[in-house]
């Protein structure tokens, strides 16, 4: 669990924007230029490597949820 974790803080610390859930003082808006996209996080040679992998829209117009 532990390893997830670490997974999951690592993702999002790479992640510059707030979107959802994911909110960031230091970054308080949304930026869908560089992060409409999946976040995958990999451990190579005992490293945390992040790609991302765009997302894919359906037939949902892409708008900024209100609350």
């Amino acid at each position: 669990m532990l390893m997830l974790a670490e997974v999951v803080a690592y993702g999002a610390l790479n992640r510059e924007e707030s979107r959802g859930s994911h909110t960031r003082t230091d970054y308080p808006n949304r930026d869908d230029k560089r992060f409409l996209n999946h976040t995958t996080v990999v451990i190579k040679d005992g490293q945390l490597q992040v790609s991302y992998t765009p997302v894919t829209l359906g037939i949902f117009e892409l708008k900024e949820r209100m609350y």
